[in-house]
């Protein structure tokens, strides 16, 4: 008897500790309207005239500039919403103006090689409305001592 009262109360202990395991889903709702939508085969198209640039070797403490060139070679106008390095040694300038299909544009970038030594490949990501909605350029070299 003894023994049917301690299985009986193990039996519900263990069923009261289990824990609900139903799931909840959410919805998410977007805000936004197709009619904002561009769609793929008419999206603005980022094409770069060269997807790195190699430097060379510089000194440590030397600045290098240089212009990534693009066209947009989509059938609506490419706005640039973002553009951002992988450290801060290194600026890009995108243009603030949308680049109007078959237009050319420019990233303008500067790397200031400060505390560096050995070889760099600092990648620069491009945000835009275009497809891809984000292109990567890269600027390479070696910073040698002073």
């Amino acid at each position: 008897m003894k023994y049917y009262f301690i299985l009986g109360l193990a039996g519900v202990l263990f069923t009261s500790c289990q824990q609900n395991t139903a799931k909840e889903t959410t919805t998410v709702v977007s805000t936004e309207t197709t009619a904002s939508v561009t769609p793929a085969a008419d999206a603005p198209v980022m094409v770069f005239e060269k997807d790195s640039y190699d430097f060379g070797k510089i000194k440590q403490g030397e600045s290098i500039q240089y212009a990534f060139k693009f066209k947009n070679t989509g059938k609506t106008p490419l706005i640039i919403t973002n553009a951002t390095a992988t450290c801060g040694c290194t600026v890009p300038e995108p243009p603030k103006d949308p680049i109007l299909p078959g237009a050319e544009g420019t990233i303008n970038v500067v790397f200031n090689s400060d505390g560096k030594i050995g070889v760099q490949d600092k990648i620069i990501t491009v945000t835009s409305n275009g497809n891809p909605a984000i292109n990567e350029v890269h600027l390479l070299g070696e910073i040698t001592q002073p």
